[in-house]
Parts: structure tokens; sequence; C-alpha cells
């Protein structure tokens, strides 16, 4: 697994391609099996493994308001989320510096609904190893945020100090727009209705002024694409057109998962916001 053990010194760029080659992989986990079954000792694999089973299990999250499925299916979630846990524990062992199977055991630790205690010990473990990993810092709004039990408050002032802890070529800065979306789908998902309504002055101005406290630099961060959703997204949403085009036109056509998940299928959204902005992301 060349593109992961090249990435060993890099915990950026390791924590952005297992995350791409485990989407990837969803479906196919029996594959990777099968590869460390030839290669038992193979962090990587155990790592890919891990983090595969992490995305499974997130597909076939039931929704909510399916109630006729939701016993069965959320049985079946909740088995493929915990088999997550032995992988990535082994990886962890097997390669002890590394950060990225504790970023991934954080998302593990969202999805089965761990107690707070257990989410904090995941985050420090990421943190003594790489305290400006990107990937985990998203991890860390997410958990933090209300519509996931945290508290509004805490979820903004942990953005707020990891931007201001962070250098201008930190990408960092984007967890202030991931907070307001976390906010939004919480607090204002009844009353959401059209692109004004998302963001008031304040709140787009604290987003426009982490904007501007952020630079990419010579030799862009791997987030960098993903940052520039975040903020593309939701200077697109407060009707902020100028900004929302200087942003998503250096996205260069690839759509994250988030911020557009949030409104929908995340491809689809980021198209209709390209189009309506009379980008051209062919």
């Amino acid at each position: 697994m060349a593109l992961l053990a090249d990435s060993r010194a890099d915990p950026e760029v390791r924590s952005l391609r297992v995350e791409a080659l485990s989407k990837a992989a969803v479906g196919l986990s029996q594959g990777i099996e099968a590869l460390l079954a030839e290669d038992p000792r193979n962090p990587d694999l155990w790592l890919w493994l891990g983090r595969t089973r992490v995305e499974e299990a997130w597909k076939i999250r039931p929704d909510a308001r399916a109630r006729s499925v939701q016993a069965s299916g959320f049985t079946a979630y909740t088995k493929r989320m915990r088999s997550a846990h032995e992988p990535l524990l082994r990886a962890a062992e097997l390669f002890p510096a590394d950060p990225v199977p504790w970023e991934s055991m954080m998302w593990m630790a969202l999805g089965l609904g761990m107690d707070r205690e257990n989410k904090d010990a995941l985050w420090e473990q990421v943190y003594r190893r790489c305290p400006t990993l990107f990937g985990a810092h998203v991890a860390r709004v997410v958990t933090l945020s209300p519509q996931w039990g945290g508290m509004k408050e805490e979820m903004f002032d942990f953005a707020r100090v990891a931007m201001s802890t962070a250098s201008q070529e930190d990408p960092r800065a984007a967890l202030i727009p991931l907070a307001y979306f976390e906010y939004f789908v919480q607090e204002r998902s009844g009353i959401i209705r059209g692109a004004s309504s998302w963001f008031s002055a304040d709140e787009i101005r604290e987003v426009q002024n982490a904007a501007r406290g952020w630079f990419e630099g010579h030799r862009p961060h791997p987030r960098t694409i993903q940052a520039h959703n975040f903020f593309g997204a939701a200077f697109y949403l407060a009707d902020a057109r100028r900004p929302a085009r200087q942003h998503l036109i250096r996205t260069y056509g690839r759509p994250s998962g988030r911020p557009w998940s949030y409104l929908g299928d995340e491809t689809d959204q980021y198209i209709k916001a390209c189009r309506n902005l009379n980008l051209d992301i062919t």
C-alpha cells in the first residue's frame, strides 16, 4: 500500500489519503482483509481496514425518521462501526507515533455515541502526536457540536482557539465556517429557507475575518481544497458572491463531503452552487 506507506512521515497527507482511500473502498473491505492475511504486520493495511469499516458504517446509518427499518438498520450499523475498533487499535500498536488511527477512532466514537470521557481521551491521543492535524480538528468540532450532544459555546471556543494558534498557512481558519454549519443544522433546521437565512451579518463577518487571516502559501496544505470548500459554501449561502467565487474556483472541481453534505448530496449541491455563481468546473 505505497500511498499510505509513503505518507508515514506526514500525518496530514496520511490523514487525507486514508480518508479518500477508505471512502473509495466502501463495500470492498473484504479485499483489504485478504491483503492483511498475507501481510499481518502492516500498519497501513490495518489503518485502511479500520477506517473503511468506519466509512461503511456511516453509509448504512439509518435515518431516524425511517422508524420501520430503524431497529434492524441500527443494529447492522452499530455492528459495523464496532468492527472498526480492533483494526484501528492494531494500526496504532504497530505504528505508535501515528495520530491517524486515533483520528479515525474519533469518528468511530462519534458514531457509537460513546461518552464524553472516551471522546476526550481519543482527542488527547491525537493531540499528543500531532497537535495541528486538520482532520482531527474537524472531528473534534463535530464532536463538540450541539447535534452530537455538545454545547454551541464550547464548539465555537474550540474552533476560535485553534484558529488563533494556527500559522497563516494553516487551514484551521476554516473551522469557523464548519462550526457555523454544525450549529445551523441543529439550531436552525426548521427556519432555513434560502441563502439569506443562513448567516446573520455578525456571523458572516466572523467567517470573513477568518478567511482574511488564512493564506495558503506557496506550498498548499494537503487540506487546502477542503478549506476552500468550507469558505466557499459559507459565502455562497450568505449570498456573498465574490468571495464565494474566489474560494470555489480554487477547489478545481473537487467538492469535499463537508460542507456540501449539510445541504443534500454533496456533488449535486456543489455543482448547483458553482452553476449559480457562473463558475466553470469542467
